[in-house]
């Protein structure tokens, strides 16, 4: 298992960039595959990205290629989540995740979460 703790958000207009950050704790971080997943009112829970130890072939949602880019820094045990052109659908909660699977295929593949960031987008 591997604490999580998630910073970063807060509220920005539409149009404007907020950059995520998820410290880990425990060991090994370098054996789990990163996530981020968020959650908007009334919703599901939302895949958005994962990354690798190695942090090569980030993989992401339909929803957010192109706007969102996740990477990692293992010396620092972080993971981050830059979000650009912010939308007012971006609204949610935003929680990072770690899975044991190089490849998780869903949040069940996803063994630790970190408790979430508030991000608001005002239009």
């Amino acid at each position: 298992q591997v604490k999580l703790v998630e910073s970063g958000g807060g509220l920005v207009q539409a149009g404007a960039s907020l950059r995520l950050s998820c410290v880990a704790s425990g060991r090994s971080f370098i054996s789990y595959t990163m996530g981020w997943f968020r959650r908007a009112p009334g919703k599901e829970r939302e895949f958005l990205a994962r990354i690798n130890w190695s942090g090569a072939s980030p993989y992401y949602a339909d929803s957010v290629k192109g706007r969102f880019t996740i990477s990692r820094v293992n010396a620092k045990n972080t993971v981050y989540l830059q979000m650009n052109s912010l939308r007012p659908e971006d609204t949610a909660v935003y929680y990072c995740a770690a899975s044991r699977y190089s490849s998780p295929s869903g949040s069940a593949d996803f063994g630790s979460w970190g408790q979430g960031t508030q991000v608001t987008v005002s239009s």
